[in-house]
C-alpha cells in the first residue's frame, strides 16, 4: 500500500499512443483470486473531483514494483465486483477522515 508522504506513479499509453501519468492509489492482494491488484487516478486531480479510477491486475516485482507491462485488463464480472466492493470500502474508510 502506498503512502501519502511518497505517492507513486505509472505512465500508462492509451490506444492513440498517447501518454497519460497516473498516481496509485492502492494496491491489493486477493486470496479469493490469487491475483494482487493495483488502482490509479490521474495525476493532478483534487481530492473531491470526480475521476475515472483505472483498475488493473498486476504482477509486482520483488520490491512490489510494476511497470505499464505488468498491468493486465480485468475481464472478469464477477473479478470485476469483487475490486469495486474493496474501492468502495476505500473510499468510505478515506472519507472518514477527511
Amino acid at each position: 500500500m502506498t503512502s501519502n508522504d511518497e505517492v507513486q506513479k505509472i505512465t500508462l499509453v492509451d490506444e492513440n499512443g498517447d501518454e497519460a501519468l497516473y498516481e496509485i492509489l492502492f494496491t491489493f492482494h486477493s486470496e479469493e483470486y490469487g491475483k494482487d491488484y493495483i488502482l490509479l487516478v490521474p495525476e493532478g486531480v483534487e481530492e473531491d473531483e470526480e475521476v475515472d479510477i483505472q483498475a488493473y491486475i498486476f504482477n509486482p516485482d520483488e520490491n512490489g514494483d510494476a511497470t505499464e507491462e505488468d498491468l493486465i485488463q480485468i475481464e472478469d464480472d464477477k473479478e470485476w465486483d469483487m475490486v469495486e466492493e474493496v474501492l468502495n470500502t476505500f473510499l468510505e474508510d478515506d472519507s472518514n477522515f477527511a
